[in-house]
């Protein structure tokens, strides 16, 4: 007698035309692009979608994406499947270092009057770069007394809860010093919590850089970092993208992009500043 159990059903497999057709719609609502090279990855990270939408395979649930009156909430579900969100507290110092000692004493001069300054973190995950942010703000003693704002978005909900929440693990502190930990942190069974001095600078919110009606909650900034965040634009999303930076930025308002991206390639108008450790973008100061 055999005694085995009969294999289930075969895993649903995502065929090339089924990919592109749920690939080209996540593009047109959030901008982010995969090659025919991912099709195997999006199948892995969509599989149990399916099963929490109550369809067979990837062709009924591009059915659903695409007709059912829920197909907003799932595209979320499903970018929040498909995207990444690895980071750390004091990423890419070289660049934090030139915001701190060449960037934030312009804008401290150039907002002298009004009291106020905005850094917006475009693409900030679970929250690391928005207290880095604002870590280095109270290290340098500057803008003391002003209206001081770090916001913070990102198109995954769930990423934005855990950076509202601002509790984290061992692996976040890889470049973070001993002095700092003690000094902003404080360590409890869960993990390390951000002090309430730091959290109350940072601002969260969810937001789809391509969403033109949300986008304007951002309001005017002085500084934004988008590092890391564009690279995963097709040409059409990331010229969209860069002209909603280039809107929220005061006239004078500084861009920052990760270190294996520039504007070279992208038709802006934004200037190049060229600091002692980095070169960054700017919106000229006649701009309006």
């Amino acid at each position: 007698m055999d005694d085995r159990r009969p294999a289930g059903p075969p895993d649903p497999e995502l065929d090339l035309e089924h990919f592109r057709l749920i690939r080209d719609l996540i593009r047109a609502f959030c901008g982010i692009h995969f090659g025919d090279d991912a099709r195997y990855l999006v199948e892995r990270r969509l599989r149990d979608r399916l099963d929490v939408v109550g369809v067979p395979d990837f062709a009924e649930y591009y059915r659903f994406l695409r007709y059912d009156t829920a197909a907003r909430s799932e595209v979320e579900e499903a970018v929040e499947a498909l995207t990444t969100n690895e980071t750390y507290f004091f990423r890419e110092e070289y660049q934090l270092r030139a915001f701190r000692d060449e960037i934030l004493p312009e804008v401290e001069r150039r907002n002298r009057e009004r009291k106020k300054l905005v850094v917006w973190s475009a693409g900030c995950s679970t929250g690391e770069e928005v207290y880095t942010i604002a870590m280095m703000l109270l290290e340098s003693g500057r803008c003391e007394g002003w209206d001081v704002r770090v916001f913070g978005n990102d198109i995954n909900r769930r990423v934005i809860a855990q950076a509202r929440r601002g509790v984290y693990g061992r692996s976040a502190f890889r470049a973070t010093s001993s002095e700092r930990r003690a000094r902003f942190f404080r360590e409890e069974d869960d993990g390390l919590h951000v002090t309430d001095r730091v959290r109350g600078l940072a601002h969260f919110g969810h937001l789809n850089l391509l969403d033109e009606d949300r986008i304007a909650l951002v309001g005017r900034v002085d500084v934004v970092f988008c590092r890391n965040v564009l690279i995963y634009f097709d040409a059409a999303a990331r010229s969209k993208a860069l002209h909603t930076l280039w809107d929220r930025l005061v006239p004078g308002g500084w861009l920052l992009l990760g270190h294996a991206e520039s504007l070279i390639n992208s038709s802006t108008s934004f200037e190049i500043a060229r600091l002692r450790e980095d070169l960054v973008y700017r919106k000229p100061e006649t701009a309006r």
